[in-house]
């Protein structure tokens, strides 16, 4: 078996297809943005999805073989086939680790995960963005300083209708004063899921050296733990059991 972690990058691909605007920035789509900042680090192997590919890319055979999966969802979370969210979320919680990118926050797949509305206040006025680093001992910020600073992107704000991560990494602010749980962990079934805030497709977010440090070391977290298969229902006693 390989030490590389397989990653899947799914993108919806369609804002940088349908407006030069975010063509510009993200000429190949943001999924390629991703997969270059992740080649950068050792120890990936790197592939795509997209939504208007045949089961959006996601097959059992490309499910099977992906060991983190990466989502950006934006503009069409609803044509996002339940049979598709369905495939994804038992994967999670075999072990498939996830991490959901910022407006992935209302994807059916992430709403299914946590079970809540996933609502939040945003805006898009160019805020400058701080996130902080609240776990400064958590393998996802390794390399990262005490903030990552970002000129320019949407704000999103609380109150996030999301349940208390299991673990919060990073908590971000804005120019215009609200603050943000921006990096939270979960753990659902056998899977880990990492959910980061940044990525707005109108800014370069995803070519900042920090960010894609954050990806590369969230795709390292999430990777599953190779061991054999959990047991369950009806067992034998592994030892000796007097009848009544």
């Amino acid at each position: 078996m390989s030490d590389e972690i397989r990653i899947t990058i799914w993108n919806e691909y369609r804002h940088e297809r349908e407006e030069e605007r975010f063509r510009a920035i993200y000429p190949d789509g943001i999924h390629a943005a991703i997969a270059d900042g992740l080649r950068a680090f050792p120890g990936f192997a790197i592939g795509a999805a997209t939504l208007d590919e045949p089961e959006h890319g996601l097959t059992d055979d490309v499910l099977s073989a992906t060991d983190v999966l990466v989502w950006w969802g934006h503009k069409a979370h609803k044509e996002v086939s339940d049979e598709i969210v369905d495939r994804v979320q038992a994967r999670v919680l075999a072990g498939m680790g996830m991490i959901v990118l910022h407006s992935g926050h209302h994807s059916k797949i992430f709403r299914r995960l946590m079970g809540t509305t996933c609502d939040l206040k945003w805006r898009e006025a160019n805020d400058r963005e701080r996130l902080w680093v609240v776990a400064p001992g958590h393998p996802i910020v390794e390399g990262i300083d005490d903030y990552i600073q970002l000129e320019q992107e949407e704000m999103y704000g609380e109150h996030f209708d999301i349940p208390a991560p299991d673990e919060l990494v990073f908590v971000s602010w804005f120019t215009g004063g609200e603050v943000f749980r921006s990096g939270c962990c979960f753990e659902r079934g056998a899977g880990k899921i990492f959910y980061f805030r940044p990525g707005h497709e109108s800014h370069p977010t995803y070519f900042d050296p920090n960010i894609r440090r954050v990806i590369a070391n969230a795709a390292r977290w999430a990777a599953p733990v190779r061991r054999p298969d959990v047991v369950r229902g009806n067992v034998k006693p592994l030892e000796g059991i007097e009848a009544k």
